[in-house]
């Protein structure tokens, strides 16, 4: 069956993102990128994230030849070890005990792909995040009360989750969120786009 030919698709289905991108988009569609997201041996984090964003936006672009395609990869990184997604209680306590009294890195990768030309813009934003020292029982509090099992790191930066940190520092608030629109709203001009955009 022929999907219906959006200008702007987002290669995600993940809620934040999908929010975040209609600060600047009004109408845009939404396509999971199903592709391999292993890290490499020996892959500095930093290209781990610029490899996978533009991956998800080529995954997308081939069944929509025809939509600029918004792709972004994000990776928590405490020092060489990369933080997925704890999906259940026990990790997300596992990995917020691991991180107590360190600063976690966040590389948020930002892609523009033009399926016409191929070709794309890609940009990075770091985030730094500092947590405080906590006690194990008011960490497994946070974790009943968000439940942030879906996020990297085990917490919501934009929630509740702000009570573990003593410093977030980051150039864009909402690359820690998932998707760096100061870095997006750069990609646009460098592509010839101007926002406000319009069908």
């Amino acid at each position: 069956m022929k999907q219906q030919s959006h200008p702007f698709i987002l290669a995600s289905q993940s809620p934040y993102r999908k929010q975040l991108l209609s600060k600047l988009i009004r109408s845009f569609a939404c396509y999971p990128a199903e592709i391999d997201e292993s890290r490499q041996a020996d892959e500095p984090v930093i290209e781990m994230v610029e490899r996978l964003s533009i991956k998800k936006a080529q995954a997308i672009a081939i069944h929509h030849p025809n939509s600029w395609i918004i792709a972004s990869d994000q990776s928590a990184a405490l020092g060489n070890e990369v933080l997925g997604k704890p999906h259940t209680h026990t990790q997300a306590l596992a990995q917020l005990q691991k991180q107590q009294g360190k600063t976690l890195t966040y590389h948020t990768g930002i892609c523009l792909y033009n399926p016409i030309t191929k070709s794309y813009h890609y940009a990075e934003e770091p985030t730094q995040v500092v947590f405080r020292q906590l006690t194990t029982e008011r960490l497994n509090d946070y974790l009943l009360a968000e439940q942030p099992y879906d996020c990297a790191g085990s917490f919501k930066s934009e929630g509740l989750g702000i009570m573990l940190f003593s410093a977030i520092h980051s150039q864009d608030p909402n690359a820690l969120i998932g998707l760096p629109l100061i870095k997006l709203c750069e990609l646009f001009e460098q592509a010839g786009l101007s926002l406000p955009l319009t069908e």
